[in-house]
C-alpha cells in the first residue's frame, strides 16, 4: 500500500470531519492501527481543526464557571433587599461575534470538507483516464499487430510461386465456398474460408489434401477457433503432392478419414502448363 498517496488523497479529512459512511470509517480506523503514519496525520488533522474553531471563536464565548461561583458567595450586604446572600446576576446577552465566529469556522470546515472530496473525485478521474489511456494504447497495438499479419499474408499470396485453387460448394451446402492458396515450394497453405458458415458446437472443419487416382485422402490440419477468426484466413502445413483440396465438417478433434455426407467444399489443382 502506497501510505502516501492514501494520506493524500484527502479521505483523512472526509474522516475526521465525519462524512465518510460507516464501512469506511472503518477501513481508515483499520488502517491507522496498522500505520502510523496515517494515525499521525489523522491526529494532526484534528488538532488542526481544534485550532481552527478555537481561534474563530471569541475568548468571551468560554464559559467561565469560577466568576459565577465568586458571584454567588459574595457579601449578602451587596444582594438585593429581601435576599440576603444572594446577588442579583444581570442576564448576559450572548454576543453576535461569538455565533459568527461559530458559523465561519463551520463555513470554512464544510469548505475544507468539499475541498478534501473534490480532490478524491479528480483522482478517481484521473485514473479512469489512465485506465482509458492504457486501454487505446492496447488497441493500438493490436491494430498494428493485425497489419503486420495482413501484411505478411498479402505478401504471401503475391508470390509468384503461389498456386490457387477455387473450392467449390457440394451437396450439403451448396451456397459455401473457400479458397486455397498453396505454396509448393515452402509447402504452406494460407485457407481462406469466409465462405463456409460457422460450424454447430461440438464440430470442426477438416482440410484434406487428396489424389485423386486412386482416391487418397491426407489430413492437413483442422480449422480451430473458426468463429474467432474474423477474417477467416488459416494457414497450415502441406508437404504433399495434391491434386486437389476438400474440407469436410467433422466431429471436435477430427477424423482419420473424410465423413463425404459432410463434404462441404471441393477444388482440384490446376496442372502447371
Amino acid at each position: 500500500m502506497d501510505v502516501q498517496a492514501y494520506i493524500e488523497s484527502g479521505i483523512l479529512e472526509l474522516y475526521v470531519a465525519g462524512a465518510l459512511g460507516e464501512d469506511e470509517s472503518r477501513e481508515v480506523t483499520r488502517l491507522a492501527s496498522e500505520h502510523p503514519e496515517i494515525l499521525a496525520e489523522i491526529q494532526a488533522i484534528e488538532s488542526a481543526f481544534n485550532r481552527l474553531g478555537s481561534s474563530l471563536a471569541p475568548s468571551g464565548a468560554r464559559f467561565d464557571f469560577e466568576s459565577v461561583r465568586q458571584r454567588i458567595q459574595a457579601d449578602p450586604s451587596e444582594g438585593r433587599a429581601g435576599t440576603p446572600g444572594v446577588r442579583t446576576l444581570e442576564p448576559r446577552r450572548k454576543p453576535w461575534a461569538t455565533w459568527a465566529g461559530w458559523a465561519a469556522a463551520l463555513v470554512l470546515g464544510a469548505g475544507l470538507i468539499w475541498m478534501a472530496s473534490e480532490r478524491q473525485r479528480l483522482q478517481a478521474d484521473v485514473q479512469v483516464l489512465q485506465q482509458d489511456n492504457q486501454f487505446l494504447e492496447q488497441q493500438v497495438e493490436a491494430t498494428r499487430e493485425a497489419l503486420a499479419d495482413t501484411d505478411s499474408i498479402m505478401r504471401e499470396l503475391r508470390d509468384k510461386n503461389i498456386s490457387v485453387v477455387p473450392l467449390d460448394g457440394q451437396q450439403v451446402a451448396p451456397e459455401a465456398y473457400a479458397r486455397v492458396y498453396w505454396n509448393r515450394d515452402s509447402g504452406q497453405l494460407l485457407i481462406d474460408a469466409i465462405g463456409l458458415p460457422e460450424p454447430p458446437p461440438g464440430m470442426v472443419y477438416q482440410v484434406w489434401s487428396l489424389k485423386l487416382d486412386p482416391l487418397t485422402p491426407t489430413s492437413l490440419g483442422l480449422l480451430e477457433d473458426f468463429a474467432s477468426e474474423d477474417d477467416r484466413i488459416f494457414a497450415l502445413p502441406n508437404p504433399n503432392e495434391s491434386e486437389a483440396f476438400g474440407i469436410t465438417l467433422e466431429p471436435a478433434g477430427g477424423s482419420e478419414t473424410p465423413t463425404l455426407e459432410q463434404l462441404y467444399t471441393l477444388g482440384e489443382v490446376k496442372k502447371a502448363t
